[in-house]
């Protein structure tokens, strides 16, 4: 899902991964200094549909560009539209500041709290308070010398053999022969996925909902229903019931795919940008079709229900440079001292929320 592209030959590539190298992040080797900072490679923009900037020109004149035009419907804000995409939504600023810094807040407390799986259970098992270890220096110390645990089952950190410990305790409470230990600021740097509600199996690329599971946090579905409404047929509610959360960090690309577990397609995925801002890829039907580019910027929601769910789509690309991030009102809003380390998080990082009804 995330990676870097090792393909070199471009005759081998699709459409959708020569366009995913066009964006993807690249640095600038012609300094042979090692010790000068490396400077990402410039990248050409100016064919990125910018949903911000047609909503201010629709504002002002009415104008859209071609191939956009703007749904009518009954809803608070602008919904705009892709002529050739039956399906697609674009929601530009639907987030207020408040809900972006809310959300980005329970996406690192909460959303990878066991029962809540994350890409770090099949090698340390259920780690609970990743987010405030983290914040507090600590390290995860696994004692070697324990009976080893089944992979089927989560592991308590509060256990005789997976436990907490700072720093500065580490040397004199635990013997450095037998323990083993990982930082917790490189854990949530390693963060990459969680899931809510039903569970989804990565392996097997499908729900198991045999799974320890929480439902959705009823202040998520609210607004993911209410989020939702464009893309439903009238008399209809989107039934919340899973959600993904992908966590980006600066070179993190999640390639092109499909979003094909879900029995009725003619529900939509609900997915919210907070953090970084993004290139995102949508694509056809094939790989060989060449997709479209167009910002995330953090408070936008995509909505993507039938037709467009048959579309290849990824993100290639999160800015976390000054000049592209456009994360200013965030940073301003997490100066206080207590937010520090969500600031420090989020100014090289995003995450998106995707929500999905399974049934």
């Amino acid at each position: 899902m995330y990676g870097s592209d090792s393909i070199n030959d471009d005759s081998e590539r699709t459409a959708f991964r020569k366009t995913e190298k066009k964006y993807k992040l690249y640095y600038d080797s012609s300094s042979k200094s090692s010790k000068k900072k490396k400077q990402p490679r410039p990248v050409d923009l100016s064919e990125v549909i910018d949903f911000k900037a047609i909503s201010e020109s629709f504002d002002r004149n009415g104008d859209l560009r071609a191939g956009v035009s703007k749904l009518e419907c009954p809803f608070d804000r602008p919904v705009f539209c892709l002529d050739d995409c039956p399906g697609f939504y674009f929601i530009p600023a639907a987030l207020s500041i408040e809900e972006q810094c809310r959300w980005i807040k329970e996406s690192l407390m909460s959303f990878p709290q066991p029962p809540n799986r994350t890409n770090h259970n099949a090698i340390y098992g259920a780690i609970h308070n990743l987010f405030n270890a983290a914040k507090n220096r600590q390290v995860l110390v696994k004692d070697e010398t324990a009976p080893a645990e089944d992979d089927s089952v989560s592991v308590d950190i509060n256990s005789q053999n997976h436990s907490w410990a700072c720093l500065e305790e580490l040397d004199s409470s635990v013997n450095g022969d037998s323990c083993k230990s990982v930082s917790a600021s490189v854990l949530l740097r390693k963060l990459r996925w969680s899931t809510l509600g039903l569970q989804f199996d990565w392996s097997k690329r499908s729900y198991n909902v045999s799974l320890p599971h929480n439902k959705i946090p009823d202040a998520l579905c609210q607004l993911a229903k209410k989020m939702a409404a464009p893309a439903m047929a009238v008399g209809e509610e989107f039934q919340p019931e899973a959600a993904i959360v992908n966590y980006f960090g600066s070179g993190d690309m999640l390639g092109g795919h499909l979003d094909d577990m879900e029995a009725d397609w003619s529900k939509p995925i609900v997915s919210m940008s907070l953090g970084c801002k993004a290139i995102f890829l949508l694509g056809g039907k094939s790989r060989n079709d060449e997709p479209l580019a167009m910002f995330l910027r953090s408070g936008d929601i995509v909505l993507m229900s039938g037709e467009a769910r048959e579309r290849f789509h990824g993100v290639p690309r999160i800015f976390t440079d000054t000049e592209h991030a456009e994360i200013g009102f965030l940073e301003k809003q997490f100066s206080d001292e207590d937010d520090s380390f969500y600031l420090e998080y989020v100014k090289t990082s995003r995450i998106n929320i995707n929500i999905r009804q399974v049934f």
